[in-house]
């Protein structure tokens, strides 16, 4: 699942993951959460870990400060 275009602005998909991760949560509730089953949730953490996007810690995955920062900038132009 793409979750970052070539251009470098975020998917569809990628945008409703970072929006489920506000705070650490599980994989499994990110899949809850936006509906997607859990193989993409898996497949999407890694291209958006990779891109910074996405960090997992002891508490769960979460959005990152780069990964919010992505998210505002789509939000604000729609």
């Amino acid at each position: 699942m793409a979750c970052v275009n070539p251009g470098g602005e975020l998917t569809e998909s990628a945008r409703h993951i970072l929006a489920a991760m506000r705070e650490p949560v599980p994989l499994s509730q990110v899949a809850e959460r936006t509906g997607l089953p859990l193989y993409r949730i898996r497949s999407a953490m890694r291209e958006l870990s990779e891109a910074g996007f996405a960090a997992e810690s002891a508490a769960g995955w979460e959005t990152t400060s780069s990964g919010r920062s992505a998210l505002e900038r789509v939000l604000t132009r729609v």
